[in-house]
């Protein structure tokens, strides 16, 4: 039996340009943009709106709209890296695969890791079951890590710092799960309560720092927390006094350029 495939809730984008307010980050060879919830970053089998849709107003004067250099889940939010030409993606490929990109999540969980700082270290495999594509542990599977530290707690939730070590899909939820504290509004690898009562998924691509020049400090980029994850964190002690304000010249990015970059 062929599974069903899983449906997601129409989204509604306005005009193209409403992408050029998330940019993080932009020079010659690539864009940090942060993404919105529920918008998967390509189209799936069942089409629909996607980011790609969007990426021709991202060009800034190159022939070519940018590609994605990685990919985060459909209701992830956060950083994400796009290459504006194919020898900034081909160079973007070979620091993501050696694994020199450190990537920061947020995540509210359910519950509370039995110790307060760790390392997950649960090997992965995709399963193709009714529900569609997931992710199961599996010691025949990919190896996958993930570093872990509690930043914060409320009753029945915990605020934590992700650092994964590996990039597999839904390695994150797959690993707080593991933890006995599945992510807020996780219908997969959680407990779903009635869709009329699910909040959206609480995980942030927060912070991302990329070596993406040998002779300049790498390129560090943080993003604020998205408005629905803001109530969870606040309970869990989060303070928004010295968030950074999103934009092209952030305080933690060099000032946007419009020229390409041959480099």
């Amino acid at each position: 039996m062929r599974p069903a495939p899983r449906r997601s809730p129409a989204v509604t984008l306005p005009s193209p340009l409403w992408l050029l307010e998330r940019i993080l980050y932009r020079d010659g060879l690539i864009l940090i943009i942060d993404k919105p919830a529920g918008v998967p970053v390509h189209a799936g089998s069942g089409g629909g709106t996607n980011l790609e849709q969007y990426f021709d107003a991202l060009r800034f004067g190159l022939p070519q709209p940018p590609a994605l250099a990685h990919r985060l889940d459909r209701d992830t939010i956060g950083c994400l890296v796009l290459g504006r030409h194919r020898k900034a993606l081909a160079r973007l490929g070979r620091l993501f695969a050696a694994g020199q990109v450190v990537k920061v999540y947020w995540a509210v969980v359910r519950g509370r890791p039995a110790q307060a700082e760790g390392t997950v270290d649960l090997a992965l495999r995709k399963r193709n079951e009714v529900r569609g594509w997931w992710m199961e542990v599996d010691s025949a599977g990919q190896a996958a890590r993930t570093d872990y530290r509690i930043l914060g707690e409320a009753a029945g939730l915990s605020w934590l710092e992700c650092r994964p070590r590996t990039g597999r899909t839904h390695q994150i939820r797959v690993h707080c799960a593991a933890l006995g504290c599945p992510v807020l509004g996780d219908p997969i690898y959680g407990t779903p309560p009635p869709a009329a009562e699910r909040p959206l998924l609480h995980l942030h691509a927060r912070a991302l720092t990329l070596p993406l020049y040998p002779n300049r400090p790498p390129i560090a980029v943080t993003a604020a927390p998205p408005p629905h994850m803001l109530e969870m964190l606040r309970q869990c002690g989060y303070r928004a006094a010295s968030e950074p304000t999103a934009g092209p010249t952030e305080n933690n990015a060099p000032a946007a350029r419009n020229e390409p970059c041959s480099a």
